[in-house]
């Protein structure tokens, strides 16, 4: 087990965040006397699991040292102090800086490419709840069985290799409905090797984003998605509904990003996320 101190790590609200969707709360106590029963969550990234617990602003990692330094302090993306990107807000920017507070502990996961190649091509049109089902499905599916340390079963995620055989609309048995092409075919030129993840890993954002846009069913917003919740550009600031709302409510010249420049995805975060909840209330 880990135990770490962060006033910018909260379980909750990376898991309600929108980008991650292999992330729940789970119901087990670890330590009655020091964790509440609604701060433990568990995540899936590709084939790995991990459970976790949080009161405050202690988190217990139930892990190896050596798994947590390996991949998980880098997946949580726990290095970077993220106070930081809200120092820079604008002291004059109250809507900014409320959102910043109000999501105080998200940070920007730093996720498999194929993964959320595969989990943004399934968001469109579609809600975080109905996108978790989807993807839980086709991990179910076509992913590899496992076990967790406890004995568990999970799913890793499909391979490109398992759905690139699939006919067009296979997928639509796991209720992905039209967006099953768009999976299938992505997966597809990744195994033909018309699209080459691995030389996407090392490019700009700017050629990033054009490459990614060559894929069917890509379009700007999934493309800034993938960009940001995979690749790590922080540059990029996707725009979906509740982000274009809050665009037109506060900042009608559009939003600062020279003035925010290589954080701008973090802070729109900030914002998806305080739109997202304050809609739900």
């Amino acid at each position: 087990m880990v135990e770490i101190r962060n006033p910018h790590f909260n379980l909750e609200q990376i898991c309600q965040s929108g980008q991650c969707f292999r992330m729940k709360p789970i119901n087990e106590i670890q330590d009655e006397n020091v964790f509440l029963k609604d701060s433990r969550y568990e995540v899936i990234a590709g084939d790995q699991y991990l459970e976790m617990a949080q009161k405050g602003e202690y988190c217990r990692f139930f892990c190896s040292q050596v798994e947590f330094d390996s991949f998980w302090k880098g997946y949580f993306d726990l290095e970077q102090d993220y106070g930081m990107y809200i120092r820079r807000i604008s002291p004059r920017d109250t809507y900014l800086l409320n959102a910043a507070a109000f999501g105080l502990g998200i940070r920007i996961l730093r996720q498999d490419l194929w993964e959320m190649i595969v989990s943004f091509l399934i968001s469109q049109q579609n809600n975080i709840i109905r996108i978790r089902r989807c993807i839980d499905n086709i991990c179910k599916t076509y992913g590899e069985k496992m076990n967790t340390p406890c004995g568990a079963v999970y799913y890793g995620f499909p391979t490109p290799q398992a759905l690139a055989e699939l006919t067009d609309d296979a997928l639509m048995a796991c209720n992905l409905g039209y967006r099953s092409k768009y999976v299938v075919q992505a997966a597809r030129r990744v195994v033909s090797g018309e699209m080459n993840l691995e030389e996407i890993r090392g490019m700009s954002y700017e050629k990033a984003k054009a490459e990614l846009l060559k894929m069917f069913g890509v379009g700007e917003k999934v493309a800034d998605c993938i960009c940001l919740f995979a690749l790590h550009h922080l540059e990029a600031f996707p725009v979906d509904t509740h982000i274009s709302q809050a665009l037109q409510a506060h900042y009608k010249r559009g939003f600062p990003k020279k003035r925010y420049k290589g954080c701008q995805g973090v802070l729109q975060q900030y914002i998806f996320y305080y739109e997202l909840k304050s809609i739900s209330k």
